[in-house]
């Protein structure tokens, strides 16, 4: 069940704010559409009021980083049990609809400006379109005031059971004198959605072991780059907290594969600590990484928010190998999530491919 939130303003005396209702739906429609952070600060905007071939119109479409669709329905005027359902409709629509479709749904959203769907999304997540399998996976989201308890359950069997990956996210309009404010509540936390999507059709149990994606860079300005994390033991992630946030999945003792986009996979090896800020990283004789590196400046990380910075987590290597000899081919499993736990008949492949290629156990 959602968190009910309420608001104070703080004074000689705390005064409650009084709770409102939007005049329309419509309103709250228009607000994503100016800033979709409002729901996710991770995604991009594609499609509004976006025609299926049935007819209907779908309310908002995305993508996040991985090229994953969410489907956006706000409840309007429908019962909890049809926004639910015509999600799980428009879904049905949009599994099948081919990459170019999104390209076009876009120019849609944009016909009067010059932008591309490619620009669009390297300016938001720093890759290309090229990086990514668009649409490989989806998700869907309910945007209500409430939900009853029927239609909750619903949602959570779907998101828990099935390889339907669904949240609903809730909104709350407080009032002070002209002011308006929103207050928004998720049902489920959005990463277990996100960590679904990539699961969606998964068939397997997961084997305990996780994927991580080095996103290495080639000079100087870049972020990382795989050699320091071979040398000094390091997984690494930032730029924003949707690459940074999924580290925290990993804990002494678990077992990471590293991959480095559009190059292979490059090391296998067992976490040491939690992650901790690239400020906060030793190497073995005890110095900064930063006063060591002569690859990448860490020293510009210092300045960085919290959400934004660099984040690293020390690995000790059973087996990692220069960039050259990073090892890829037809049928490996691949994500931009910085770390997930796959359970495709993929990834099963995968990290036995990886076993007997680099004779590890």
């Amino acid at each position: 069940m959602a968190v009910q939130h309420g608001i104070w303003k703080i004074g000689e005396k705390p005064m409650v704010v009084k709770q409102i209702k939007l005049d329309t739906e419509q309103l709250l429609e228009e607000q994503i559409v100016h800033d979709i952070s409002i729901l996710n600060a991770n995604w991009l905007l594609i499609g509004r009021q976006v025609r299926t071939d049935f007819g209907k119109y779908i309310d908002l479409l995305a993508l996040d980083a991985n090229g994953s669709v969410i489907i956006i329905e706000l409840k309007r005027d429908k019962t909890p049990r049809e926004v639910v359902a015509q999600a799980l409709d428009y879904a049905s629509w949009v599994v099948g609809i081919e990459a170019g479709k999104l390209v076009d749904i876009y120019q849609d959203l944009n016909e009067k400006k010059s932008d591309s769907l490619e620009n669009a999304f390297k300016q938001k997540f720093g890759s290309s379109l090229s990086d990514v399998e668009l649409n490989a996976s989806h998700q869907m989201l309910v945007v209500a005031a409430e939900l009853d308890a029927s239609t909750e359950r619903i949602i959570n069997y779907l998101n828990d059971h099935t390889a339907a990956p669904i949240n609903a996210v809730f909104f709350t309009v407080f009032q002070d004198g002209e002011n308006q404010y929103l207050s928004r509540s998720w049902m489920i936390p959005p990463e277990e959605t996100e960590q679904n999507a990539v699961n969606s059709g998964a068939k397997e149990p997961w084997n305990g072991e996780y994927y991580v994606s080095f996103g290495h860079g080639a000079n100087h300005a870049s972020r990382r780059h795989w050699d320091d994390a071979h040398k000094y033991g390091y997984i690494s992630a930032g730029g924003r907290q949707w690459f940074s946030k999924t580290l925290n999945l990993l804990n002494a003792g678990d077992r990471v594969w590293a991959n480095i986009p559009k190059l292979g996979y490059v090391g296998v090896g067992r976490v040491i600590a939690p992650a901790m800020k690239a400020s906060e990283f030793k190497v073995a004789n005890g110095k900064r990484l930063v006063e060591v590196s002569e690859l990448i400046d860490y020293s510009r990380f210092d300045n960085e928010s919290d959400d934004d910075t660099e984040y690293l987590v020390p690995v000790k290597w059973d087996k990692a190998l220069p960039i050259e000899e990073a090892f890829s081919e037809v049928g490996l499993f691949g994500n931009q999530n910085s770390v997930c736990q796959p359970k495709t008949p993929k990834w099963q492949h995968t990290v036995q491919r990886l076993k007997t290629v680099w004779g590890v156990i």
